[in-house]
């Protein structure tokens, strides 16, 4: 279970979170500096703290905290994808170690369908058509075929198999 943040803390959190949500980046950065060094690490402050770093393109920063989030809560499946999403974007990251963690996570999460769509767009865009393709039709059988099959036939990593999801 995860400690509550008390006041004035948590009022920084919402203040920082608002403002990331607005698009006030600044503001939410000050906001989080006004939380107390020892709740820094505290889940929720680390998932804003993220949100922030993802919203700004700060790659190298958000897989920083998102490895925090994993190393700690690695238990939630959120935390690993937003480390593969993060790694995926950030320099010297890339799709193959985006796809290498959540090919770890998906062991921990067999029924976590945004993780297995997410190592289907991966694949796809490593040349791995058959294994995307498997990868796909077990995200559309956990998931909702119609939602996972609109949701693919707009997604520009699947373009390649756009005409077989569009056939289902």
């Amino acid at each position: 279970m995860v400690t509550p943040i008390e006041p004035p803390a948590s009022h920084y959190l919402l203040a920082a979170q608002g403002w990331t949500e607005l698009g006030n980046f600044q503001e939410a950065e000050a906001e989080l500096r006004q939380i107390p060094a020892e709740l820094r690490t505290h889940p929720h402050v680390l998932t804003v703290r993220y949100e922030l770093y993802a919203r700004t393109a700060r790659w190298e920063l958000a897989a920083e905290v998102a490895g925090v989030l994993v190393e700690a809560y690695a238990h939630q499946a959120g935390a690993w994808i937003s480390l593969a999403y993060a790694v995926r974007r950030k320099p010297n990251g890339g799709i193959p170690q985006a796809r290498e963690i959540l090919a770890r996570a998906q062991v921990l999460f067999p029924t976590e369908t945004v993780i297995i769509y997410n190592l289907a767009c991966y694949d796809c865009q490593l040349g791995d058509e058959p294994a995307a393709l498997a990868w796909l039709q077990q995200a559309l059988a956990l998931g909702g075929k119609k939602e996972i099959q609109q949701m693919a036939l707009a997604d520009r990593d699947l373009k390649p198999l756009w005409s077989q999801i569009a056939a289902w």
